[in-house]
């Protein structure tokens, strides 16, 4: 007797019909009863009373069908059983960063990992903030830290973090000074890297200038961060930076410094975000995301 036999059986017991337990075993009528009829000359025993109307249970074909659902159930068991035996098994969680991450936010992530190393793996993944979002509702990332605001349906946002930024502006012109106002800026070309490299908080920082009388614009076709500083330098334009990003080209001359505002105070805001489906007690990535909410609490 194979398990094969078995599932046959409970096939055709169910549906009191062999055509219609064949469709649902995808085989021919003609084979399925050759192998009912097999298990009963090994069993010794007629499982059912069949004519070309009718497929009842016989007394022993009753008697056996729990005993098949009970021995087909605990076969089918067989892996889950293997897999509880052997623990929890790891999961690959893939986290979403931001190129320009504070080290503050990177030791937190470190953290995470080592949290939360016994079930899962956790591997970072690098992107802008709108891929990274859309990728964290799509399913493909565990959760990512991005650059807010986010407002995207189903995600769970948790603030972590302002940084504030300053002028990026040529050393030449403002080299002596420890603060600027934007109505010192109204002459001068605000230029920015290109579209899609900056995080959606810059299309307001726009706002906020144009309202300040400063209408001229510059956006490069490259996403490098030097590019810009490279332009300023050159004078006549200002970039937004953080205010930690320090000054000097890397050749040891100063040609351009970050200046804080003194009639604007503008922060980037950096945060963790998760689906909040997965993050349910019955969600799959209930623990994980329980830690890194542990751990980057601010």
């Amino acid at each position: 007797m194979e398990i094969f036999h078995l599932r046959y059986f409970v096939a055709v017991a169910e549906n009191l019909s062999f055509s219609r337990a064949a469709r649902q075993l995808h085989m021919a009528t003609s084979p399925l009863s050759q192998r009912i009829r097999d298990l009963e000359r090994e069993l010794g025993q007629r499982l059912f009373d069949r004519d070309s109307h009718h497929v009842a249970l016989t007394r022993a074909g009753a008697a056996l069908l729990p005993v098949a659902k009970d021995v087909l159930g605990r076969f089918d068991d067989i892996p889950w059983q293997l897999r509880r035996a052997l623990g929890p098994e790891r999961q690959t969680a893939y986290v979403g960063v931001v190129p320009v991450l504070h080290p503050l936010l990177k030791e937190r992530l470190a953290r995470v990992e080592e949290r939360c190393a016994g079930e899962f793996d956790v591997k970072r993944w690098p992107g802008n903030s709108a891929n990274l979002v859309s990728a964290v509702q799509r399913g493909d990332l565990a959760m990512a830290l991005v650059h807010l605001p986010v407002h995207a349906e189903g995600i769970e946002v948790l603030e972590l973090l302002r940084e504030p930024l300053g002028a990026l502006l040529p050393a030449a012109e403002f080299g002596g000074r420890t603060s600027v106002s934007l109505s010192e800026l109204t002459d001068h070309t605000y230029v920015t890297s290109a579209p899609g490299t900056l995080p959606t908080y810059f299309d307001q920082l726009k706002v906020r200038l144009k309202a300040a009388g400063i209408h001229k614009e510059l956006t490069l076709n490259i996403g490098d961060y030097a590019s810009v500083r490279e332009i300023v330098a050159n004078g006549s334009v200002f970039g937004m930076t953080l205010l930690n990003a320090g000054r000097g080209d890397g050749d040891g001359r100063d040609a351009s410094v970050v200046l804080p505002f003194r009639d604007f105070s503008p922060a980037l805001a950096t945060g963790l975000v998760w689906r909040r489906d997965r993050a349910e007690p019955d969600g799959d990535l209930h623990t994980l995301i329980r830690e890194a909410g542990a751990e980057f609490a601010p």
